[in-house]
């Protein structure tokens, strides 16, 4: 139902904002609970007598639930809304992350991490479904690059200032009391996002007019805000078009590949500074930041750099797929280099600072070509992106576990490496211009 406020003056109100705001701390609230459980990896290694192996086997409940849960979650946010589901998630979520400091033993984690994938599963595309409802097309990337990937990384960054650093290191919590205080905090947020969001512009009492125009597109560019009804899951499987679905797969590949790549950082870090370097609270967290840091500022940098270019040159297909290539040739290239000061913590945490950097700013191509491609079923699109792209944290959660158990660290950035080369190579093949959907399907 449409109650669009008027307003005599014409100027446009600044509801946007308020839920770019609330994206925004989605996103970075997603990943500071996280990212919490990769520094209490230590701990859980002393206190339940783990190995690598048997964290990355638990790592697994976790991607598993996520994995699994993507696309009917996806599914049901495209049909029911985002102010109906997100709250869930994060509720779930939260419940997961309390239950990693409460029950006990392996098999108790195993379950709370389980508990947890589930409740983080779809947030990313009710986030992205927020974006193309409420993000202006001209600014879209950008905004989608601070969401998704500037405060996701900042998230990552908070998780070892405030969790590692702040609650463990200065305040000397123990970690179960900090997983509880972040827990209240989630459920807080949770019921936050359901006073304050709506699922469109035109369904906000407090936006107006002037400001709905603000999101009016030309016809074909997939409006979520159109009046076209929401797709039900038999008109996604009919709309899809078969050309369009090798593109699909090398969008799904090049996430595969990013995820593996990207597992050192969200599951090992802390756990490979306190095996190598032998450092503690403090000090874990600041070498854990440092590449955090640079995913932080990568990820603002790419989605801005994705509009610019998109301006500049007119030409949306080869400016998505080059910056992710080059994002992730530099990576590649970056993380060789660093393995030459293995020895020495700070240039090699220093350098995979700009490894970071790099290889997060072509995540926001992925979001950018998600909503270019997903039209009515974006959210559906992104959540199936994901959900595969959980094959990928799998196979690292065993791989990583069992190189760095079996091999050294040093064998595991190797693989990383190789792992960030393949993935440039496949951007070059995804095409941002096939759309996904035939939006006339009946």
């Amino acid at each position: 139902m449409n109650s669009v406020a008027p307003d005599p003056s014409g100027k446009p109100t600044r509801v946007r904002w308020t839920v770019f705001s609330l994206a925004f701390g989605t996103s970075w609230l997603l990943y500071i609970h996280r990212y919490a459980f990769s520094f209490i990896k230590p701990a859980l290694e002393e206190e339940w007598g783990l190995n690598n192996k048997d964290l990355g086997v638990i790592d697994v409940f976790f991607t598993l639930s996520y994995g699994l849960f993507q696309f009917p979650l996806g599914i049901a946010t495209d049909a029911l809304g985002v102010r109906f589901i997100l709250p869930i998630l994060i509720v779930v979520w939260c419940i997961g992350l309390a239950l990693v400091a409460w029950v006990p033993g392996i098999f108790g984690l195993k379950a709370a991490q389980f508990t947890f994938g589930l409740g983080q599963s779809a947030v990313f595309a009710n986030i992205n479904r927020m974006s193309q409802a409420w993000f202006p097309v001209p600014i879209r990337t950008t905004l989608q690059g601070l969401v998704g990937v500037f405060a996701a990384r900042l998230g990552g960054l908070s998780a070892a200032l405030i969790f590692s650093i702040l609650l463990l290191g200065v305040f000397g919590l123990e970690w179960r009391t900090a997983i509880y205080l972040l827990t209240g905090i989630g459920l807080v947020y949770a019921l936050l996002i359901r006073v304050l969001y709506r699922n469109s512009p035109q369904e906000h009492p407090k936006v107006n007019a002037a400001e709905v125009a603000i999101f009016e597109e030309k016809p074909g560019s997939g409006d979520a805000n159109s009046k076209a009804p929401k797709m039900t899951v038999r008109q996604v499987i009919r709309g899809l078009k078969p050309r369009a679905l090798v593109n699909l797969v090398a969008l799904n590949v090049a996430s595969i590949l990013s995820t593996i790549a990207d597992n050192i950082y969200s599951s090992w870090m802390p756990l490979f500074v306190a095996q190598v370097y032998f450092m503690e609270w403090k000090e874990m967290g600041i070498m854990s930041a440092l590449p955090l840091a640079g995913g932080a500022l990568g990820g603002f940098v790419g989605g801005g750099l994705n509009d610019w270019l998109i301006r500049k040159t007119g030409n949306r297909r080869w400016m998505r797929s080059g910056v992710a290539f080059a994002g992730k040739g530099m990576a590649a290239v970056l993380i060789f280099t660093a393995l030459i000061w293995f020895d020495s913590p700070w240039i090699f945490c220093s350098i995979l600072f700009f490894v970071k950097f790099f290889g997060d700013w072509s995540l926001t191509t992925s979001w950018g070509i998600i909503t270019d491609i997903g039209g009515r079923a974006t959210a559906s699109i992104f959540a199936f992106n994901n959900a595969v792209a959980t094959l990928g944290a799998v196979l690292a959660a065993f791989l990583y576990g069992y190189i760095s158990h079996e091999y050294g660290w040093h064998t595991v950035f190797v693989v990383a490496g190789s792992v960030y080369a393949l993935c440039a190579l496949t951007w070059l093949v995804v095409n941002c211009t096939i759309p996904m959907i035939e939006e006339s399907s009946p």
